[in-house]
C-alpha cells in the first residue's frame, strides 16, 4: 500500500476547526475532491458531505462528531478529523486537538474571529498546536480579506500573516495574488480544477508590493539569515521565505493566512500547498511524555520512531452497529500487527486487537499493522475507554490523560415500556462510553434516571441517537439545571457516633474546622489533617475524608453538590476497642453537616456565555429580552461595514431554555446566538427560595 511507504515526516496529521457554519465541511469535502479521494462533490445543504455521515448531521446540516479521513496530496498523506463548530461538542474538539500536530482554522471572511472561533482557538493554544487560516467565503456580501485577517490579530493576540491577495471580493471574487511568487492566480472552470497563472493585475501591484514588503519584515523577526537578506535589501529565494514561514509556524510565532471560496472551487488547492509545506509532521512536534502507570511519576519522553516500545492513546469510542466497538487512536510510538495483544496501561488490562482500520468517515480500509503518527481505528478492544493509554505488553507506561469539561443541563429520561428497560441501559452505557461529557446517574430520592449534557442540543441529539440508533422508546423529563452549594464563612463543628449493643461498639469523634475556597477555582475540595499527638490514629484520617465527601455529594439546601470547600481535621478522640473506620466516617459526615450550617450554604448556578449576532433593527427588543432573563450584556461590536452587531453577554442558563425559539421570534429569523459555559456564580437570594420550595 502505497502510504505504508512514505516515511515519518511525509504525514501531516491537523484538524479543521471553526465557528460553526464558517464552512469546515465545505473544505474538507473539497480537499477530498481535489486530492482525488472523491470524485464528486458534496454539498452539506443537500446532506452528501463525506464527513457528515449520521442522520442527525445531514438533517441539521451541522457536524455533531468529529469524523476522520485521509488524504494525498504531492506525496504527503494527511490525516484529517473534521470537527463540530456548535458548543454543545467542544468536548469533540478538544479530544481531536489533543492528539493531533497542526489545525486548519476557518474563518468567515466578512466577520473574521467569531465567538466559537475563540473558543476553538483558545482550546488549540491549550496544547500548542500550530495553525494556518483560510479566509473563507471570500464571494460572501460584505466579505474583507485585510479586515478578517486583523480580527486574528485584535480578538485572538496572534501573529497572522497574509500569503496572498484576493484578486475581488463578493461576487467579484475571481482569484488570488501568490505572495510568494507574485503572479495571479484564477480557477477558470465551474470546479476549481482547471488553474491559470498570470502577472498580477495593474490595479493591484502597489498594494501586493507592500503587503510582501510586510510579509518579508514579519518573517525578519523570527530569523536572523532573513533579517541579514531583508536589511541588505537582497533577492530573498522563495525556497527560504518558506522554510522560515515554516519554522514560524511549528513554533506558534506566526499564523499564515490564505484565502478563497470553498463553495466557489476557489483557493483550496493553495491551502493544501500550505498544509504540506507549513503544518508539523509527527517529527516536528515535541516528543510526549509518559509516566509510570503504578507511581504517575514521569520517565520518559516519547519519539516517533518504531524502534520504541508501541504507544498510542485512544481518544474517542465509537459504537458501529455492524462491527462493534471502533477505537479511535494516535500512535506515539513503536508498530502493532492486527491479532496481536496490548496492554491497556491505565487499566492494567490485557486486550487482543482483532482488526486494524484507516478511517474514512463511516468507511472502513483495513492495514496489517500501525505505526508513529498514524490515526487508525482499532476493533476488538472491549475494556478500553477515552483517554486510555495502549501500550506493549512489556511496558508500564502511560500517557497524559483528557481532562473533560463537567455537564451543566440535564434531564430524566425512562424506558416507554417494560421491553424498551434493558435496551435503555445498553443504549446508555454505549453513548456515555463514546461521548465523554455525557453522564448518568439515578436520582437516590426520586429513583429517576438523570441525563446531563453540555446543553439542549446536545441532549436533544443523543435522545433522537436512542430513539433512532438502538430502537429504544423513552419519555424525557423536563430540563434541569446542574446547581451546587457551596459556603461562604469558616465554621467549625464536632461530630461523636457512639454506639453500644453489646459486645464490640462503635467509637468515632472528630472535630472539623470548614472554610470556603475561591469559586471557579482548579480545587473543588480540599482535606487536610492537622491532628497531632496521635490523638486520632494515622489509619482512621482516610476514612474521616471519605466520609466528608460522601456528605458533599447532598447539601443541605437542596441536595445538590458541594464543591470549593477545604476541611481541616484537627481534633476528636477514639476508643482503643470500639473504634473502626466506619464510625469515623459517620462521625466525620455528621461533624460536616452540622458546619455547614453556620458556615451559610449559599446555591450556585452555572453562568452562561451568550453571543448573539444580529441585523441592528433587533438590537434593542434582544437586549431587553436578555435583561429580562437576568442577563448581563457586557459589550457590543460591529461586524465589517455592516448593520450587523455582535452583542456579548453573561446569563444564568436557567433563564435560557427554549432562548433559540424565542431568538428566532424576536429577529424573524434573522440573529443567531451560540451559548457556552463560562462559570458559576452565587444564586441570588429571592430566586435561591424558589428553587428551594421546587426541590
Amino acid at each position: 500500500m502505497k502510504e505504508r511507504a512514505l516515511p515519518i515526516e511525509k504525514i501531516r496529521n491537523i484538524g479543521i476547526i471553526a465557528h460553526i457554519d464558517a464552512g469546515k465541511t465545505t473544505t474538507t469535502e473539497r480537499i477530498l475532491f481535489y486530492t482525488g479521494t472523491k470524485h464528486k462533490l458534496g454539498s452539506v445543504d443537500e446532506g452528501t458531505t463525506e464527513t457528515d455521515w449520521m442522520e442527525q448531521e445531514k438533517e441539521r446540516g451541522i457536524t455533531i462528531t468529529a469524523a476522520a479521513t485521509s488524504a494525498f496530496w504531492k506525496g504527503h498523506r494527511i490525516n484529517i478529523i473534521d470537527t463540530p463548530g456548535h458548543v454543545d461538542f467542544t468536548v469533540e474538539v478538544e479530544r481531536s486537538l489533543f492528539v493531533l500536530d497542526g489545525a486548519v482554522v476557518i474563518f468567515d471572511a466578512q466577520v473574521g474571529v467569531e465567538p466559537q472561533s475563540e473558543t476553538v482557538w483558545r482550546q488549540a493554544d491549550r496544547y500548542k498546536v500550530p495553525r494556518i487560516a483560510f479566509m473563507n467565503k471570500m464571494d460572501k456580501i460584505g466579505a474583507n480579506f485585510f479586515n478578517a485577517v486583523q480580527t486574528i490579530k485584535d480578538k485572538l493576540g496572534a501573529n497572522p500573516v497574509a500569503l496572498e491577495v484576493p484578486i475581488g471580493s463578493e461576487s467579484e471574487f475571481k482569484g488570488v495574488v501568490d505572495l510568494l511568487n507574485m503572479e495571479a492566480i484564477y480557477w477558470t472552470d465551474e470546479n476549481g480544477l482547471s488553474i491559470e497563472r498570470d502577472e498580477i493585475p495593474n490595479d493591484l501591484k502597489d498594494l501586493c508590493e507592500t503587503k510582501k514588503e510586510d510579509l518579508i519584515a514579519s518573517l525578519a523577526e523570527i530569523d536572523e539569515e532573513l533579517m541579514e537578506l531583508y536589511i541588505e535589501e537582497a533577492d530573498i529565494p522563495v525556497e527560504k521565505i518558506k522554510s522560515v514561514i515554516r519554522k514560524g509556524t511549528i513554533q506558534n510565532k506566526i499564523v499564515p493566512v490564505l484565502c478563497g471560496s470553498s463553495a466557489k472551487n476557489k483557493g483550496v488547492q493553495l491551502l493544501l500547498d500550505a498544509i504540506v509545506e507549513y503544518l508539523p509532521s509527527p517529527l516536528d512536534m515535541p516528543p510526549v511524555k509518559a509516566y509510570d502507570s503504578n507511581t504517575g511519576e514521569y520517565v520518559r519522553s516519547v519519539h516517533p520512531t518504531e524502534d520504541e516500545a508501541f504507544l498510542a492513546l485512544a481518544f474517542k469510542i465509537m459504537v458501529d452497529p455492524y462491527i462493534g466497538k471502533l477505537t479511535f487512536a494516535r500512535v506515539y510510538s513503536g508498530t502493532l500487527a492486527k491479532g496481536s495483544y496490548v496492554l491497556n496501561t491505565t487499566k492494567n488490562k490485557k486486550e487482543r486487537v482483532s482488526r486494524l482500520v484507516f478511517l474514512h468517515a463511516d468507511k472502513r480500509e483495513e492495514v496489517d499493522y500501525i505505526r508513529p503518527g498514524d490515526i487508525v481505528g482499532i476493533i476488538g478492544l472491549k475494556d478500553t475507554s477515552t483517554g486510555d493509554t495502549l501500550a506493549a505488553e512489556d511496558c508500564n507506561l502511560v500517557l497524559e490523560k483528557l481532562v473533560f469539561p463537567e455537564p451543566v443541563i440535564s434531564i430524566s429520561i425512562e424506558p416507554e415500556t417494560k421491553d424498551d428497560e434493558s435496551k435503555l441501559s445498553k443504549a446508555l452505557a454505549a453513548l456515555t462510553e463514546e461521548d465523554p461529557s455525557l453522564k448518568v446517574f439515578v436520582d437516590k430520592e426520586t429513583g429517576e434516571t438523570i441525563l446531563s449534557g453540555m446543553g439542549e442540543l446536545h441532549l436533544e441529539i443523543i435522545i433522537d441517537r436512542i430513539k433512532r440508533e438502538f430502537n429504544v422508546g423513552v419519555r424525557v423529563g423536563q430540563p434541569r439545571v446542574a446547581y451546587k452549594e457551596t459556603i461562604k464563612l469558616p465554621a467549625e463543628a464536632e461530630g461523636k457516633y457512639i454506639r453500644q449493643t453489646g459486645g464490640r461498639g462503635q467509637y468515632g469523634h472528630v472535630k472539623l474546622r470548614i472554610s470556603p475556597l475561591p469559586l471557579n477555582s482548579e480545587k473543588d475540595f480540599e482535606f487536610v489533617d492537622k491532628i497531632v499527638g496521635g490523638i486520632i490514629p494515622k489509619e482512621y484520617i482516610p476514612a474521616i475524608g471519605s466520609g466528608v465527601k460522601e456528605a458533599m455529594q447532598s447539601g443541605i439546601l437542596a441536595g445538590y453538590p458541594m464543591v470549593c470547600i477545604r476541611v481541616e481535621v484537627y481534633d476528636g478522640s477514639y476508643h482503643e476497642v470500639d473504634s473502626s473506620e466506619m464510625a469515623f466516617k459517620i462521625a466525620a459526615s455528621m461533624a460536616f453537616k452540622e458546619a455547614v450550617k453556620k458556615a451559610k450554604p449559599i446555591l450556585l448556578e452555572p453562568i452562561m456565555k451568550v453571543d448573539v449576532t444580529t441585523p441592528e433593527e433587533y438590537l434593542g427588543d434582544i437586549i431587553a429580552d436578555l435583561n429580562s432573563r437576568r442577563g448581563r450584556v457586557e459589550s457590543f461590536e460591529s461586524v465589517g461595514g455592516s448593520n450587523t452587531r455582535i452583542i456579548h453577554a453573561r446569563v444564568p442558563l436557567s433563564e435560557l431554555f427554549g432562548y433559540a425559539t424565542v431568538l428566532r421570534s424576536l429577529s424573524q429569523g434573522r440573529a443567531t446566538s451560540t451559548v457556552q459555559f463560562s462559570h458559576y456564580e452565587e444564586v441570588p437570594e429571592q430566586v435561591t427560595q424558589k428553587i428551594i420550595s421546587k426541590e
